[in-house]
C-alpha cells in the first residue's frame, strides 16, 4: 500500500527543535519534557536564543523550526505569567506567534508549532506565522485520564478536547499533524479507534497531512519509569495497521530515534516518512534517543530499494494549493524552499547565478558516464518488481519500478508515455543515476562524442513589450542600469550594422528577438529581414518567436501560412523555439495569460515547417510548474515533430528568478534545482528520441560548469557564442554576454569530447567563417537609442492571442 500511494519515495524533514518553554499545566506520567519552574531559570527561551537556534539550523541546511512547548503554563504558574508580562504578552500563544514570526522573517525556516489545545482564534493567529501545526491525539481512550492512568491530572489530554482542536484546525485550513502514542495502557482496539477518529476528521476537512505512530519509552524519574515498553513487533503491527486503516495515500511516520538500531525495520511496516531529523538539536522530548545520522537513514532506506528525500514541514499536496492552505507570507517562504515536487530543495544552486553546481551531483554524473555500456545493456533484469529492478549488468544499485519500466521501453525504442516521462523527471538517488546514465548512453549512440556549437550574435531589438509575462524581467524587471535599463528601440540600420560586425567575427547566424512594442506590426519584422538580407545575404536569419509571428500576422490580417511565406521570402531562414515556456495551458494561464496558447504555439511552428522553415524548441521550467507539466511539453513536441519534422533541437531553459515579477511577488519558486535541471536534459533526450536528436545546454543559464554537466546528461550541443545577451541578464543572470570559440572548445575538450562548429541547421559552416571566429576583434560598443526617438504610436486595439482564445 505504501508503494501504491508513494512509490519508492521516503521523506524526512531537516529541522531544529525549539523548546520555547518546558512549563506545562499538564502532568503526564511518562513525560520528562515538562517540568515546574526552577529558581534562577527563565520560564521561556528569549527571542535571541530562539533566533540563535534557528540560524544554526539554517546554516546546517534545515528547513523546519519545530516549536514544542507545554500547554498554557500561565494558567498554572505565576512565574510564567510574570515573565510573559515582562515580555509584553498576555499568553504563551501570543509569545509563540511572535517568535515564530521572528524565525520566519529572520531566517526563512518554516515554523511548525505544537502548543497544545487551541481555539479557532488561536489556530488562525498561528496560521499567519506558521506553515503547519500539530497536536497528537495520542488515544481516544478516556480510561487513560482516570485516576491511576497516565493522563490523570492532565486536562488537555481529554480525547474530546483534542479532537475538537483537530477539527477546528480543519475548519481553519491548517495543514495539520496528529498521531497516536502506543504502550501507555491502551488496547490494540483503542489504537484502531484512535486512527479511525483521525481518519474521519482528515477525510472531512482534508487537513491531516501526516499521522505519527509513536512508541512510549520509559524514562527515569517519571511515574511510569518501570512501565513495560511496547516491543518492536508491537510498534510494527500498529504502524502496519495504520497504513491499512488510513489508506495508501496517507503520510505515516514513526520516529526512527525511538527504535534505536532497529529503526530500518520500520520501513517494512509501510511508513513513508521518518519525521523530523535534526543535525543541530537533540530531541528535547526524548533526549535519551539521539537522531540517526542522515547517512544511516539514507543507507537504511536505499537498502530496501527506496529513495530518501528531504521535505518541508508542509507536505507537497498542500503546497500545490498554497492559496487555500497557507497565509500569503508563509506561502512565499514555502515556495523559496520548495522544489518542483513540493519537497525541500536539496541544493543552493540557482540558474543564472555565479555559483558552482552541487559537488555531489557532479560526482554522480561523472561516475555514471564512465565506461558506459550500450543502451540495451541498461535493460533491467526485472521490470516486474520495482525492488528487484536493476540497471546495467545486474550488479548496479536497484532502481524503482516506474523508472525501470521507462528505461526498458527507451532501450527497446518504445515511445514513452506521460507517466514514463514524469517518472524520469522526478528521479532521485539511484534512479537519478540510472536516468543520467541512460541519457548519456543514448547521446553517445546517436551523436557520438562530438559537441557542437554555433557562432552567432543575439540582437534584442527592444525591451518594450505590451504583454504581461510574469516570468519576464527583460521588459518588466526593476529599472537598473546593469539590468533592464531605460526603454530602448534599436533602429533597423543599427541591426544591420551589428549583423555585418557579427559576420566579420565569424558568425553564421544572427538571432533576433525582442519585446513586442505596441506599435509593431507584421511589416516591422518583414522590414528587418529585408534589410539584413540586402546587406548580408549569406547570413542565416534565425528570428521571431511564435508570439511575434502570430502578432505580425494578426496585425496585418493575414493567414499564418501567407505571412510566414512572406517572412521566408524576405529572408527569414528559421524560427527560435522561444515563447513556448511550458506547453501546458494550466501553467500558461498563470505565467503568460495573454500570450499564445499551447495550440497557437504549435500551429505557428507546424505552419512554418510546412513553409520550409525549420525551428528550435525550448522549455522554460522551474517557476510554478511541475514534472508532469514538463512531460506533457516534451510529448507535445514529439507529437508535432512526428507530423512536421521541422524541429532541430531541444533547448532546456531553467528559470532565472532574481528579477522576475512573478518571483518578486512571491508567487514562484526560485528556479529549478540542479538535479531537476539535469533531469530535463536527460529526459528530453530519452523522450524525444528518435524524433529530435539534438539537446542543447544553455551556458547562459547554467554557467560553463553546469553546461559541462548537462553535456554528460544527454546534451550534445553548447548553443551559441551570442556576442550580446540581454534577456537572461535582465532576469539576474551573471554568466556574461559572450562565450567565444576559444572558451567553448576548452570547456568541451575538458570533458574529453571533440568540439565542432555548426550552422543553425547542424551543417558544417564555411571554413573561412570558422577561421574568422578565433581571435576575433572586440565588439564595437552598440547603440540602444531611447524608444522615444522612434516616434512610434500604438494602435487603439492590441493583439492578445491568449486572452482571445480564453474568451472563445
Amino acid at each position: 500500500m505504501r508503494a501504491e500511494g508513494h512509490g519508492s519515495l521516503v521523506t524526512y524533514s531537516p529541522k531544529v527543535f525549539i523548546p520555547l518553554t518546558k512549563l506545562c499545566r499538564d502532568v503526564c506520567h511518562y513525560c520528562t519534557f515538562a517540568r515546574p519552574p526552577r529558581r534562577g531559570e527563565r520560564a521561556y527561551m528569549s527571542e535571541e536564543e530562539v533566533l540563535a537556534v534557528a540560524r544554526a539550523g539554517a546554516a546546517a541546511g534545515c528547513h523546519e523550526a519545530l516549536f514544542t512547548l507545554g500547554d498554557k503554563p500561565e494558567l498554572r504558574y505565576r512565574a510564567a505569567r510574570e515573565e510573559l508580562r515582562a515580555l509584553g504578552c498576555e499568553t504563551t500563544l501570543e509569545y509563540l506567534a511572535r517568535c515564530a514570526r521572528l524565525v520566519l522573517e529572520g531566517t526563512g525556516l518554516l515554523p511548525h508549532v505544537n502548543p497544545g489545545l487551541l481555539s479557532r482564534d488561536d489556530l488562525r493567529a498561528l496560521r499567519a506565522v506558521s506553515a503547519s501545526q500539530g497536536l497528537m491525539l495520542e488515544s481516544v481512550s478516556e480510561r487513560l485520564s482516570e485516576r491511576g492512568g497516565p493522563h490523570f491530572g492532565s486536562p488537555d489530554k481529554l480525547p474530546d478536547r483534542r479532537l475538537t482542536t483537530i477539527a477546528a484546525a480543519g475548519e481553519e485550513r491548517v495543514p495539520f499533524t496528529s498521531g497516536i502514542l502506543i504502550g501507555i495502557g491502551e488496547t490494540r482496539a483503542e489504537r484502531v479507534e484512535s486512527l479511525l477518529a483521525i481518519r474521519d476528521l482528515g477525510e472531512r476537512h482534508g487537513h491531516v497531512q501526516e499521522v505519527i505512530v509513536q512508541n512510549f519509552r520509559a524514562k527515569p524519574g517519571t511515574r511510569m519509569a518501570d512501565a513495560p515498553e511496547p516491543s518492536l513487533e508491537e510498534l510494527m503491527w500498529t504502524t502496519a495497521a495504520a497504513r491499512v486503516v488510513l489508506g495508501a495515500g496517507w503520510n505515516i511516520q514513526t520516529p526512527p530515534n525511538l527504535s534505536y538500531a532497529d529503526f530500518p525495520r520500520l520501513l517494512d511496516a509501510g511508513i513513508n516518512d521518518w519525521g523530523g531529523v535534526s543535525p543541530v538539536t537533540i530531541d528535547h522530548v526524548n533526549p535519551e534517543a539521539p537522531w540517526p545520522e542522515l547517512e544511516s537513514l539514507r543507507a537504511a532506506t536505499e537498502a530496501r530499494g527506496l529513495a530518501l528525500a528531504p521535505r518541508l514541514c508542509v507536505y507537497p499536496e498542500y503546497i500545490a494549493e498554497a492559496e487555500r492552505w497557507l497565509a500569503p507570507e508563509v506561502a512565499e517562504a514555502v515556495r523559496l524552499r520548495s522544489d518542483a515536487d513540493g519537497l525541500a530543495r536539496e541544493d543552493h544552486w540557482t540558474a543564472g547565478a555565479d555559483m558552482p553546481p552541487p559537488a555531489a551531483i557532479l560526482r554522480d554524473i561523472a561516475a555514471g558516464t564512465h565506461d558506459v555500456p550500450g543502451t540495451h545493456d541498461l535493460l533491467p533484469d526485472s521490470i516486474v518488481s520495482g525492488c528487484d529492478a536493476r540497471v546495467g549488468n545486474g550488479t548496479a544499485p536497484k532502481v524503482s519500478q516506474p523508472v525501470a519500466t521507462a528505461l526498458a521501453k527507451s532501450a527497446e525504442e518504445i515511445e514513452l508515455d506521460e507517466d514514463d516521462v514524469t517518472a524520469l523527471l522526478r528521479a532521485r538517488g539511484r534512479d537519478f543515476n540510472a536516468v543520467i546514465r541512460a541519457a548519456d548512453t543514448l547521446r553517445r549512440e546517436v551523436c557520438g562524442d562530438t559537441v557542437t556549437y554555433v557562432v552567432t550574435r543575439n540582437i534584442n531589438y527592444t525591451n518594450v513589450c505590451y504583454f504581461r509575462c510574469g516570468f519576464c524581467a527583460f521588459s518588466k524587471g526593476r529599472l537598473a542600469a546593469n539590468l533592464r535599463g531605460r526603454p530602448y528601440l534599436v533602429p533597423v540600420e543599427e541591426i544591420v550594422r551589428r549583423t555585418e560586425e557579427a559576420r566579420e567575427r565569424g558568425a553564421v547566424e544572427v538571432c533576433l528577438q525582442g519585446g513586442i512594442h505596441p506599435a509593431f506590426t507584421g511589416e516591422t519584422y518583414l522590414e528587418i529581414c529585408r534589410a539584413i538580407k540586402h546587406t548580408v545575404p549569406d547570413i542565416h536569419v534565425h528570428a521571431f518567436s511564435a508570439l511575434e509571428v502570430w502578432q505580425g500576422a494578426a496585425t496585418l490580417g493575414e493567414p499564418l501560412p501567407d505571412y510566414l511565406a512572406r517572412l521566408r521570402d524576405a529572408g527569414l531562414t528559421s524560427l527560435p523555439g522561444t515563447a513556448a515556456e511550458v506547453l501546458d495551458d494550466e501553467v500558461r494561464r498563470v505565467i503568460c495569460p495573454d500570450k499564445v496558447t499551447t495550440a497557437q504555439w504549435l500551429e505557428v511552428h507546424d505552419t512554418a515547417h510546412r513553409a520550409g522553415l525549420r525551428s528550435t524548441t525550448t522549455l522554460m521550467f522551474g517557476h510554478v510548474d511541475a514534472p508532469r507539466h514538463w512531460a506533457r511539453h516534451l510529448l507535445r513536441l514529439r507529437d508535432q515533430q512526428r507530423r512536421s519534422e521541422g524541429f532541430t533541437e531541444l533547448v532546456p531553459l531553467p528559470f532565472v528568478h532574481m528579477e522576475a515579477p512573478i518571483f518578486l511577488k512571491g508567487m514562484a519558486r526560485r528556479g529549478p534545482t540542479f538535479r531537476e535541471t539535469m533531469l530535463v536534459h536527460a529526459a528530453g533526450r530519452l523522450a524525444l528520441h528518435p524524433w529530435i536528436t539534438n539537446v542543447q545546454a544553455s551556458w547562459v543559464k547554467l554557467g560553463t560548469e553546469g553546461a559541462a554537466a548537462a553535456l554528460q546528461a544527454g546534451a550534445n550541443d553548447l548553443g551559441g557564442t551570442l556576442m550580446n545577451e540581454s534577456i537572461s541578464r535582465a532576469a539576474g543572470a551573471e554568466h556574461g554576454q559572450e562565450l567565444p570559440p576559444e572558451q567553448m572548445e576548452a570547456a568541451i575538450r575538458s570533458l574529453g569530447r571533440t568540439p565542432c562548429q555548426r550552422t543553425t541547421l547542424y551543417g558544417r559552416p564555411d571554413p573561412v567563417q570558422v577561421s574568422r571566429s578565433f581571435g576575433a576583434a572586440p565588439l564595437v560598443e552598440h547603440r540602444n537609442p531611447d524608444v522615444s526617438e522612434a516616434g512610434l504610436r500604438a494602435p487603439p486595439r492590441l493583439v492578445r492571442p491568449g486572452l482571445a482564445a480564453a474568451a472563445r
